[in-house]
């Protein structure tokens, strides 16, 4: 049944923003891991539908469910500042199939300080792509993502001394420390310079270093709380299950199951982790730097006590 597009309007979030369980829902329907599957072909349909509905020039026939859709898609695979396709392992959609894999690797390859050393470097390689992908594309970014992984602090575990359950939870605290680094060094620009800030109208009113500082850090505790479940737990959950007499038989399996655990943590904590801060950040004007609250005054005047801005993922 063709639904009313009358008052339609595609960038108006589906669920309720302002709501953790609202964002939870548009983080879910948006990491979905199965729109990284989607053909070129459809998702610069997606896109060709959206610009459409945004100049509301519509094919006829057209249905409320397919703009939906098509904004799903459009939202997986387009940077939100630029409206450009992102590469495809830098999507927040692609985090559940490659975190799994490497966070597998990183989980059972933890006995020496190489094999934790190589599999962080990994790690911090897709990472840095992540950060780069899903930055706020409307500041510069001096760093190459193919460099700010070098920066990534390995944590090594002395075997000798320390309780082999500790030793498991090396991993994660390696990359806790790198996503403290290498975030603030990827987006070190918007530090320096500041951050795009706009009022209610999504009228650019100037550059906030401190609304940098807010969204950098919110991006920095998401990061950790996604691989945190994973990283704690699973490894308590392996020190048991490799005592029993059926896995130390069948050690072929530990790889495997560590990887396909590390993806059932991940397809629920990528969504959970995205909606823990809204997207779309809103900063009081009092909270601004002195000179920009001023020219803020100067232009709305107090008619919009907040200013808005596009945080990153």
């Amino acid at each position: 049944m063709e639904g009313d597009l009358s008052g339609f309007n595609i960038d108006t979030p589906r669920w309720d923003q302002r709501s953790f369980l609202g964002r939870l829902k548009h983080f879910l329907s948006i990491t979905d891991p199965r729109t990284i599957l989607q053909p070129e072909q459809e998702l610069d349909w997606a896109k060709a539908m959206v610009e459409q509905s945004r100049m509301g020039v519509m094919p006829p026939g057209t249905q409320v469910e397919q703009l939906l859709y098509a904004k799903k898609l459009y939202d997986s695979a387009f940077h939100p500042d630029t409206g450009e396709k992102m590469n495809m392992i830098g999507r927040m959609s692609f985090q559940v199939p490659g975190g799994m894999i490497i966070t597998g690797f990183m989980l059972h390859f933890y006995r020496t300080v190489p094999a934790v050393i190589f599999w962080q470097w990994v790690n911090q390689s897709f990472n840095a792509l992540v950060n780069y992908t899903n930055r706020n594309a409307a500041s510069p970014t001096s760093v190459s993502p193919l460099h700010s992984h070098l920066n990534a602090p390995v944590v090594p575990c002395p075997q000798q001394r320390a309780p082999p359950l500790v030793c498991r939870w090396v991993p994660f605290a390696a990359v806790a420390a790198a996503n403290c680094v290498n975030i603030p060094m990827m987006r070190q620009q918007e530090l320096i310079q500041g951050i795009s800030v706009k009022d209610k109208n999504q009228n650019e009113v100037g550059h906030s270093q401190r609304a940098a500082a807010l969204g950098i850090t919110q991006v920095v505790i998401s990061r950790i709380a996604m691989a945190a479940p994973g990283m704690i737990l699973l490894p308590v959950i392996m020190e048991r299950l490799e005592k029993l007499d059926f896995m130390k038989k069948a050690k072929v399996l530990h790889v495997p199951l560590q990887v396909t655990l590390c993806g059932c943590f991940l397809l629920f904590m990528v969504p959970v982790a995205c909606a823990l801060f809204p997207q779309t950040c809103e900063l009081p004007v009092s909270c601004l730097e002195r000179e920009l609250r001023d020219t803020v005054k100067a232009k709305v005047g107090e008619s919009s006590p907040y200013v808005y801005f596009n945080k990153g993922l």
